[in-house]
């Protein structure tokens, strides 16, 4: 369903009782609610969870911010390897503001809030800029911005910078993300061939928006303050991280843990930048956990 959340269209999912504990699920960089796998929305809802997923602005079913131009990705980089300003279309705080936004169109006032990758960064915002809302706090594979963080390794980045061989063709663009996923993805849990070409293909179908991923690159790039702020979360905040992450190195979650008071650590080996379904009840019984701590 479509909802008015921070004055413009997004996409949302909302499920389970009404009555029930609300958990705001955020998903990262160009990724859409669906990202966050129906068989682990499931087992959350088992655990007495209402879980709501939505499309971050720019991707999936939600609004489209092509009229703000798309950002020069070579001059950006640059930017933010040289350690200058990065001009973004809008802000990971702006996106957090969304985020609000949906649980406010809901009518809720406290959510307990869980964020993967980019949607770990909006997460973050989310506790500092609302912290009467967030109840307790999930970080998933991602970091506190801070510049001294290693960054992706060299193939990854390349990987990254890539584009599918014809990108008007589905076959060529499925191909691409599929090696990307596989890069990127859990060493010691390899999904099946099959299923991860079969969700790629899901979601491309369902919506392709690359002008949109850069506009989001460039605000995280932008994002340049937030490791000074977070020390300020009060939320119980639960960090998780797979040891074998190639896109987020797992330095970001030791500095996260220090970064943030209180918070946990959940190292994960073999696990890459992705959600295996072998660690969903990893997953759930972490956040049911943190939950339980607010």
């Amino acid at each position: 369903m479509q909802l008015s959340a921070n004055g413009i269209a997004i996409e949302v999912d909302d499920q389970g009782p009404a009555s029930a504990e609300p958990l705001l699920l955020i998903m990262g960089l160009g990724m859409q609610l669906v990202a966050w796998h129906d068989g682990l929305v499931q087992q959350l809802l088992a655990q007495g969870f209402r879980v709501i997923r939505f499309d971050n602005r720019d991707a999936g079913l939600s609004q489209s911010f092509d009229a703000l131009g798309v950002p020069n990705l070579a001059l950006t980089s640059m930017q933010h390897l040289l350690h200058l300003p990065v001009r973004s279309p809008y802000s990971l705080a702006d996106m957090a503001a969304d985020a609000a936004g949906v649980l406010d169109a809901l009518g809720l006032r406290r959510a307990h809030v869980c964020g993967a990758s980019m949607g770990g960064m909006i997460a973050q915002h989310l506790a500092l800029q609302r912290p009467d809302m967030v109840k307790s706090l999930t970080l998933m594979m991602t970091n506190s911005g801070a510049r001294s963080l290693p960054g992706p390794s060299m193939k990854v980045r390349q990987a990254l910078l890539t584009r599918p061989a014809d990108p008007k063709n589905q076959a060529s663009v499925i191909e691409h993300f599929y090696k990307l996923y596989r890069l990127i993805g859990s060493p010691g849990y390899p999904a099946p061939e099959a299923w991860l070409r079969q969700r790629i293909a899901a979601s491309v179908q369902r919506s392709l928006r690359p002008r949109g991923v850069l506009r989001q690159l460039t605000a995280i790039a932008a994002d340049t303050q937030r490791a000074r702020l977070i020390g300020a979360i009060g939320a119980p905040t639960l960090i998780l991280h797979g040891e074998a992450d190639p896109l987020v190195p797992v330095a970001a979650a030791h500095d996260l843990a220090r970064r943030i008071p209180g918070s946990r650590l959940d190292l994960i080996p073999g696990m890459g930048h992705d959600l295996p379904e072998p660690l969903w009840p990893r997953f759930v019984a972490g956040i049911q956990q943190t939950a339980a701590r607010a």
